[in-house]
């Protein structure tokens, strides 16, 4: 994952008519949306079952899988309880896919935050940005805990940081702490995630994955030319209550077994050879 043989499709004249296309749809779109979610914000304080803000956040991780040429499956349903979605992190499309697929908030590393259009989107609908500083940590776990104490669903990436696609990083357990604090334990619950994507005809089999060198803009704009065909399917696998498991790194290490089995099975390949 050090970037050695990164390679990014170069993006061709022919290319641009269909990138502005799609990157002015999705700035419009959002746009639209965001207006319309911040005026449902305000609504929502006085009328808390109304739940608009919800369907516009998977509105726009629609708008955002559309506009990118990317087909969405989800297999299993979402838990409809508070609690955790812990999925494996490919790319920065994880944040449309996710937001597809479930009704959920964000816990993301604090770069997201200056991303164009995404960073914009990301705050707007509740996203919680961590930095990574060992003297923030409580922080960190206290802001979780308030959320997850409101009944909010929040999906994080235990990896620390997206992949080549193709492959699962070991789950850092750090963040699951939060689940076996004594306000929590015997009240939330985890499900695990897989996200697999499968590239377009022609393309690379890391041609969604986003990883060592890459740049963003060079990414975003390859996926914008060359991504036609390409598809995401989303596992929700069998959520599981935190109270189960004795410590935060036997929680940590049963998700990471889980969306790993997933992902071999997805790609029909052995579990070792998506280990990393």
């Amino acid at each position: 994952m050090d970037g050695t043989d990164v390679h990014i499709p170069k993006t061709k004249l022919i290319h641009w008519p269909l990138i502005v296309l799609r990157i002015a749809m999705l700035m419009v779109g959002s746009l639209i949306i965001m207006m319309l979610y911040m005026l449902f914000i305000g609504i929502e304080k006085v009328l808390p079952r109304l739940k608009v803000t919800a369907i516009l956040a998977n509105l726009w991780g629609r708008l955002g899988l559309f506009v990118t040429g990317l087909k969405l499956e989800v297999v299993g349903k979402h838990m409809k309880h508070g609690g955790a979605l812990v999925a494996n992190h490919s790319t920065w499309l994880d944040i449309f896919t996710f937001h597809s697929a479930a009704h959920i908030s964000f816990v993301s590393k604090s770069e997201v935050r200056s991303w164009p259009v995404i960073g914009f989107m990301a705050r707007v609908t509740g996203t919680l940005f961590i930095e990574r500083r060992a003297r923030l940590a409580k922080a960190h776990q206290q802001a979780l805990l308030e959320r997850l104490d409101k009944g909010d669903q929040l999906c994080f990436f235990p990896e620390g940081t997206s992949t080549d696609g193709r492959h699962i990083l070991e789950f850092k357990s750090t963040l699951f702490s939060v689940f076996h604090t004594e306000e929590l334990i015997d009240h939330v619950w985890v499900q695990p995630a897989t996200a697999t994507y499968f590239s377009p005809k022609g393309q690379a089999e890391d041609f969604y994955g986003w990883y060592g060198k890459m740049g963003f803009s060079e990414h975003i704009l390859a996926v914008m030319a060359y991504s036609r065909g390409g598809r995401i399917r989303v596992t929700l696998h069998d959520p599981v209550k935190a109270s189960d498991f004795v410590t935060r790194k036997d929680l940590a290490k049963y998700c990471e077994k889980v969306v790993r089995a997933g992902f071999a099975k997805d790609l029909g390949v052995d579990v070792s050879e998506v280990s990393r």
